[in-house]
């Protein structure tokens, strides 16, 4: 009984460190969506997230560990609130939802193309940012592979050009998504999941439609 305070103790000290460190992150991506990389100063990221200089220091070797911690976690957002969005349904109703997901907000956002955009300069500079688009890459590459694998196994049909379907289907949605940030006036309603679905199920030879939600 105890020994319990002190770890207790612990988790309440922990926990606002890592809301710190969550807010550095969420005001870097702004900076970023504003004005590119060289907008994320030390002082502006500080100046947002309501902190001194110093406590940025604290939680970030350098300004460049910053970003790409920031760009880290915009990917991991969007592929996870697509993931998310999938849910636990049959395999083909979740790689409907999956796929329209990427097409509707809070994924297909302009303010995230912004931000995206921003980093994507660095990528093609620094081997650090480089690692982490490619591991998002590889992450949703991931996510789409046992999901269009589980539904030609249900049909009976071969696996051996899943891999080269799923880049197919990330190189759709990321046109779609891309299109769909620019100029959101071009798709009215739900046209763009629609589009999605369509051309996803043309390249995999199904008919994807999304299952009904519950109201």
């Amino acid at each position: 009984m105890p020994d319990s305070a002190p770890d207790t103790d612990r988790a309440w000290r922990r926990a606002p460190e890592e809301e710190r460190r969550a807010d550095l992150i969420r005001a870097t991506i702004d900076c970023v969506a504003d004005g590119g990389v060289a907008a994320a100063t030390v002082r502006e990221v500080a100046a947002r997230a309501g902190v001194s200089n110093g406590l940025i220091r604290h939680h970030f070797d350098s300004k460049e560990a910053l970003v790409q911690a920031a760009y880290r976690a915009l990917m991991d957002d969007m592929t996870g609130t697509a993931e998310d969005a999938a849910g636990d349904v049959p395999p083909a109703d979740r790689l409907a939802r999956f796929i329209a997901a990427n097409c509707r907000p809070p994924v297909l956002d302009g303010r995230k193309l912004s931000a995206w955009a921003g980093f994507i300069g660095p990528v093609r500079t620094d081997p650090e940012m480089a690692a982490i688009h490619k591991a998002g890459y590889l992450r949703f590459c991931g996510l789409l592979e046992p999901m269009i694998a589980r539904v030609f196994l249900t049909e009976g049909r071969a696996t051996a050009a899943v891999p080269d379907h799923a880049r197919q289907i990330a190189a759709l949605i990321d046109g779609l998504w891309l299109e769909g940030c620019l100029a959101p006036d071009l798709f009215d309603g739900d046209t763009l999941a629609r589009l999605a679905l369509d051309a996803g199920g043309r390249i995999l030879g199904l008919t994807l439609t999304e299952p009904e939600t519950d109201a």
